[in-house]
């Protein structure tokens, strides 16, 4: 059975301190010498800013599919990959963090994405409902919305559409042209780069230089994979809802549902998120002895932006909550609550409080 099969099993108590276990190696891999140097190294190497907007499928793992070192990439995770730049706390993180970026002198690539199965169409994205050309027809949204915001020459930051193919963690580049760029085909990376400067030859060369190491990771990562023939997760056994930001340790397939603090209708993907939690326990998929309800935010530095931070995270906490009980009755009696914040330097996890419904 797999490690994540036995931890879906666990009684509530062990499946919790589990998963703190596991945010407390991550932050420990993160800040040890090797990764902090492997970190700097590669920023010296290729200095553009990479953000990746994503669903909070477990599965989408892009610097592990891409061979990047962990702090590189950027994350932007909710429910379904659903965002809209005029949202105003996403408008607000993501335009603060382009500024960053670009005042230092480097360029920003933004990859938006959406996921889908070539082996089963019913493991595809759930937020759309496993419906492919919804997600990317949204994801053409996202795009444009970022070209009005950040410009279309694409000089400075370039939204490009991704797709990501969860059976083989292949990425599928697409052009304005309409043309898609297969990283499950036959290619080399020589072949990479020819066909980066004919089918994006509106990115700077800079650009298509930095982005090149990631395809080249992802044709190293698929290669990977065949040889292992790994076996796929398809049943959804969620039991935790996450709120917040700072879930870079939880990429375990089927494990969470996570809600980024974006939407300014936060009790919509809470009760979707609710829902799901409610009928993997009824189908017995998981334990019914109970869920986790984890709100965590991220601070950069002591003082008032911790602070800050603390507030935010008991906000979300008692938000969910109150939404979850108002809807969900049955399930709140089995709902457990951690709050918590991240410290961004270090990528660790602080408990602020805990509490059981």
């Amino acid at each position: 059975m797999s490690q994540t099969g036995t931890i879906n099993e666990q009684p509530i108590a062990n499946r919790i301190n589990w998963v703190f276990d596991l945010a407390q190696r991550y932050s420990a891999d993160y800040c040890s010498p090797e990764a902090f140097l492997a970190r700097e190294r590669y920023l010296a190497l290729h200095p553009t800013a990479i953000a990746v907007m994503k669903c909070m499928d477990g599965r989408i793992n892009i610097p592990v599919a891409t061979n990047t070192p962990p702090g590189i990439i950027q994350p932007f995770r909710n429910l379904g990959g659903m965002f809209d730049m005029g949202w105003p706390h996403l408008g607000e993180v993501l335009a603060q963090y382009v500024q960053r970026m670009v005042r230092s002198g480097r360029r920003v690539l933004i990859l938006i994405t959406y996921h889908f199965s070539r082996g089963d169409v019913h493991r595809g994205c759930s937020g759309f409902n496993c419906d492919t050309e919804v997600a990317f027809a949204h994801t053409r949204q996202i795009q444009s919305q970022m070209e009005a915001i950040f410009g279309a020459a694409h000089g400075s930051v370039y939204p490009l559409i991704c797709g990501f193919e969860t059976d083989e963690d292949a990425l599928l580049l697409h052009s304005s042209d309409g043309r898609i760029l297969d990283l499950s085909g036959d290619i080399s990376v020589d072949e990479l780069m020819a066909e980066l400067a004919i089918r994006f030859h509106d990115m700077p060369s800079d650009l298509r230089g930095d982005l090149l190491p990631l395809l080249a990771g992802n044709l190293s990562h698929i290669k990977g994979l065949r040889q292992e023939r790994r076996s796929l997760v398809v049943e959804h056994r969620e039991w935790m809802i996450c709120l917040g930001r700072g879930f870079d340790f939880l990429h375990t397939p089927n494990l969470a549902l996570i809600v980024g603090p974006y939407s300014p209708d936060l009790a919509d993907p809470i009760r979707k998120a609710a829902a799901i939690i409610e009928r993997n326990m009824a189908d017995g998929r998981i334990p019914d002895d109970g869920f986790l309800l984890l709100a965590s935010v991220p601070y950069d530095e002591i003082g008032v932006d911790r602070a800050r931070a603390v507030m935010k995270s008991h906000f979300l906490s008692k938000f969910a909550a109150e939404v979850i009980e108002r809807e969900f009755p049955d399930l709140a009696g089995k709902m457990i609550r951690h709050t918590a914040v991240l410290d961004w330097n270090t990528r660790r996890i602080e408990a602020l409080t805990e509490s059981k419904q």
